[in-house]
């Protein structure tokens, strides 16, 4: 329980993959962080790609960047719902400023290009957006896990054990 006094927001929309939602959010709180979900609007049920719900403790427009140590942004087709949000592009930019960890796995480094935060970094995803990444500016590597400063980074749900792990070594380092 080493993150007993760490909050984590995970990045909420319908159609998150489920397992890329899910494993890191568990992994994170077995760890002892407090991690709460993000969506467009406090209270609502999304619904993962396979029926699995997650409910918005906060609305987007509550989220401050000095509260939360970390983020984790979910793939699935969420990503290209979350990267139209001002408020979360504000906050991944925010977070980004302070060096503050931020998990993204599969589609979820649609957020982090919008946010226009991967000029010079180097992160993986999913293969199907390799170009968008490398356009974005990044350094694109085919790896489970790419972790370049803050940005941790994944390919897809086979890569979430080391994902998750990589996450929460990133906090506990950030927080030491």
């Amino acid at each position: 329980m080493t993150l007993q006094h760490a909050t984590v927001i995970c990045l909420l929309d319908d159609e998150f993959e489920d397992l890329e939602l899910w494993y890191p959010v568990y992994r994170t709180r077995e760890a002892g962080a407090t991690v709460l979900f993000a969506g467009p609007k406090k209270g609502a049920t999304h619904i993962g790609k396979y029926g699995v719900p997650a409910v918005a403790d906060l609305s987007f427009d509550e989220l401050q960047a000095e509260q939360i140590d970390g983020l984790l942004v979910p793939g699935g087709w969420a990503p290209d719902k979350l990267r139209r949000y001002p408020k979360v592009l504000e906050i991944v930019q925010q977070l980004n400023a302070q060096h503050k960890p931020i998990g993204q796995i599969c589609h979820a480094g649609w957020v982090l290009i919008s946010a226009k935060i991967l000029q010079g970094r180097t992160v993986t995803s999913t293969p199907g957006i390799r170009d968008d990444m490398e356009n974005a500016g990044a350094t694109w590597l085919d790896e489970p896990v790419v972790v370049d400063g803050n940005l941790i980074s994944a390919r897809r749900p086979p890569d979430l054990p080391p994902y998750a792990l990589a996450f929460v070594q990133a906090l506990e380092q950030r927080l030491g």
